[in-house]
């Protein structure tokens, strides 16, 4: 079993800089969890705290049962991959993979099986007698993966592993570890600022923004039910649009207002107990970019919430178009089909889809109705 847990967990540097606030997350066994935020969140030191190259300087750390504070990083029986590799370059590749096998005395066919077990896992069993200056950047990786693997660590602990690789390969090295994740059958802990990867790959994950966790949840909760701002702008490509707006009742029906246009909300979000204090104020509406339809088919489907928007940029992406709109001081991004004939200069009518729309806490950033 490899569960952890972590309680109110804090890192304190000198000079009063506090990186990591109250962290509390439990991993079960075999999730693949991933650590998503910008730079400076606290990703990366709270995976340090995991791998007990940082100390913890309040709150409890658990492996399982055990409590994990002041056990040394070589006990915790746990395998990091780096984001450089740090392979050794005098070394080959089996002699990389087998070489924290040696230092334990782990006999010498019990290294060959596991190094050959690990290389035909990640697809490198022709690399085993190659240096790693004669390897390319997804081969290193594979080689960093593969001399965690041999170890049989209780956890993997992965920090931006992908983020020295090109596009493509990223793409594939994502597909590659989802792979392994399930072959091997291990917790993984992973750190990343590339909401892609965390989308595609975790079981769960970690939003943390200023050291704080933001929000815990599967990639599609997340996308669909973020609890603020910060955890619906970061989730999601291109980022959600989000406009400021005032809510009203007219009738019997709700409103949002915004440059002189006005948006009718589905009853149920219209209803929901969370709004009742809001009407006649200002909220902040999120729309994401493919809730934003330019073809006639949904303007007929959404008739009420026609607006008109200024085309300033278009962007083909292939199977579809990002056009990047205007109305008033109001910017916003629509993903469409790639059969659009919106171009830039243009004025057109889009529709928007306001059963999917996120309103806001205009001063806390809450999120009052998905």
């Amino acid at each position: 079993m490899a569960s952890l847990s972590l309680k109110h967990i804090y890192k304190k540097y000198p000079g009063g800089v506090t990186a990591v606030s109250d962290f509390c997350l439990e991993v079960q066994d075999k999730e693949f969890i991933i650590f998503v935020g910008p730079s400076g969140c606290g990703k990366s030191t709270t995976l340090r705290m995991i791998a007990g190259l940082e100390e913890i300087t309040e709150g409890e750390f658990y492996i399982g049962d055990k409590l994990m504070n002041d056990i040394a990083p070589k006990d915790r029986d746990i395998a990091m991959v780096f984001q450089n590799y740090a392979l050794y370059p005098h070394m080959t590749v089996y002699e990389n993979m087998a070489f924290g096998l040696k230092l334990r005395k782990t006999p010498k066919e019990e290294i060959k099986r596991r190094v050959e077990e690990a290389a035909e896992i990640l697809g490198i069993t022709h690399l085993l007698d190659r240096k790693p200056k004669a390897m390319s950047g997804g081969q290193k990786q594979r080689v960093a993966l593969g001399r965690a693997i041999v170890r049989n660590p209780k956890v993997f602990l992965l920090d931006e592993p992908l983020s020295n690789l090109d596009a493509k390969l990223r793409a594939t090295m994502r597909t590659e570890l989802t792979k392994i994740h399930k072959r091997v059958g291990t917790t993984f802990v992973y750190v990343t600022h590339d909401q892609v990867e965390a989308m595609t790959m975790a079981t769960r994950i970690v939003v943390m923004k200023d050291g704080f966790i933001q929000q815990v949840d599967t990639p599609q909760n997340l996308y669909d039910k973020p609890v603020n701002m910060f955890v619906a702008g970061f989730i999601g490509t291109p980022q959600m649009n989000f406009i400021n707006a005032t809510l009203e009742k007219k009738d019997g029906k709700a409103y949002v207002s915004f440059e002189g246009h006005s948006l009718s909300i589905p009853d149920e979000k219209a209803n929901d107990a969370n709004l009742a204090d809001y009407y006649g104020k200002e909220v902040v509406i999120g729309i994401r970019p493919e809730c934003i339809h330019d073809e006639e088919i949904y303007m007929q489907q959404f008739s009420d919430n026609v607006i008109e928007v200024d085309v300033d940029v278009t962007e083909l992406m292939g199977a579809e178009i990002y056009l990047y709109l205007s109305t008033g001081e109001q910017n916003m991004t629509a993903r469409v089909s790639s059969r659009s004939q919106a171009r830039a200069g243009d004025k057109i009518k889009v529709a928007i889809e306001t059963a999917r729309i996120h309103i806001f806490d205009k001063d806390t950033q809450k999120c009052l109705v998905h």
